[in-house]
């Protein structure tokens, strides 16, 4: 791997391919908004300008809570990214949660498994910092990631809502 393998937090092996598993740098934001933007539903709702973008990276960054992460390839690029954020909650004896979004693998990368690979690893993350419970949300159009989830052992338990504020 070309990438400097001693700063990845984790080395995943998927569709005999290797991928750097990294905290997310300012410099990979316009990665990462490329990512969000890389299909129908992120192209109609990701903002052209960066700024807010670089805001909410800097307070993420800032929260122990919080881990945003690249999956780089064997030549460096960012190929995939999730956000990871602990939940401490009361509900079910007090269990820490594990909040998976923004969930995002390349065109480049689709069908290898780093998918599959990025969801076990989060789930290794969170396990070790104590969550009991992952949980995660996914828009009701996209179907295809719905089938993703439930391969995973995801259940659809919940109806979300959402309001613009």
């Amino acid at each position: 791997m070309e990438a400097d393998d001693s700063e990845a937090l984790d080395i995943l092996e998927a569709g005999g391919r290797r991928f750097g598993v990294h905290r997310a740098q300012v410099d990979d934001v316009p990665a990462l908004v490329a990512l969000l933007s890389d299909d129908p539903l992120g192209s109609a709702r990701e903002a052209a300008s960066l700024e807010p973008y670089l805001r909410a990276f800097s307070e993420i960054d800032e929260d122990p809570r919080h881990l945003l992460t690249v999956f780089r390839d064997e030549e460096g690029a960012v190929v995939g990214t999730m956000q990871l954020t602990l939940v401490p909650g009361l509900s079910r004896g007090g269990a820490m949660r594990l909040q998976i979004e923004a969930v995002r693998v390349a065109q480049a990368a689709r069908g290898t498994g780093l998918g599959g690979a990025m969801i076990q690893w989060a789930h290794r993350y969170g396990r070790s910092r104590g969550a009991r419970l992952a949980q995660l949300t996914s828009d009701a159009s996209r179907e295809d990631a719905h089938r993703f989830y439930e391969r995973l052992g995801y259940t659809a338990s919940h109806v979300g809502f959402k309001r613009d504020l």
